[in-house]
């Protein structure tokens, strides 16, 4: 009888995540698993409003990184003009600091003109975990496209800044719609504990 060893890559999940316990497979094993610190280009850095989210991007990022997962940044280009529109951000010079791959997109779709999809199969990353600027836009947009091509995809809500505040709820609901048709959502603090768990596993 050939017996399955489970003490391999044990189930775990990100406390917390709605509107499904993320990963959806209990597969939390960090070499699968990317930070995507998503930028904007052309956006003032740093600004106030983003700070709050700044920290909480930082502590996921380097969490992340010491359990064995692999550090993104992914550069987007808004619109002509849309810059001088914007109202706050994530300042990417000290998330992505040491980043292992930087990917500059054409679009506010990280995947739009860029290599992401073949960095990111070429890596064996399942798993993505956005942090960054422009919620409602960049962020989400790239999120989108990442379950698209079935990434298993979380929103780290309180570490993204989003350039409109009254948009947060809708953007979050589009994602936990239909039982989490583009991933799940969760929050910065229940991220670093289960990647800090992992890393003490892999230890």
């Amino acid at each position: 009888m050939t017996r399955l060893d489970h003490s391999v890559v044990p189930a775990t999940h990100v406390a917390g995540t709605t509107p499904y316990p993320w990963p959806w497979n209990g597969d939390l094993d960090p070499r699968g698993t990317a930070v995507a610190v998503v930028t904007e280009r052309g956006f003032p850095h740093p600004h106030p409003a983003g700070e709050a989210a700044r920290v909480a991007a930082s502590e996921v990022v380097e969490t992340v990184r010491a359990a064995g997962g692999v550090v993104l940044l992914i550069e987007t280009t808004p619109p002509a003009g849309a810059a001088s529109r914007g109202v706050g951000s994530v300042d990417p010079a000290p998330l992505a600091e040491g980043a292992d791959h930087v990917v500059s997109a054409v679009g506010l779709d990280g995947f739009f003109g860029s290599p992401l999809e073949a960095l990111l199969r070429s890596l064996r990353l399942e798993r993505l975990v956005l942090v960054g600027t422009g919620l409602e836009t960049s962020v989400h947009s790239t999120m989108r496209s990442a379950n698209d091509r079935g990434f298993e995809c979380l929103l780290v809500v309180d570490a993204c800044t989003p350039h409109d505040a009254a948009l947060v709820a809708a953007s979050v609901s589009m994602i936990e719609m239909s039982g989490g048709i583009f991933g799940a959502v969760g929050s910065a603090r229940a991220v670093v504990e289960a990647f800090t768990e992992q890393g003490r596993e892999k230890r």
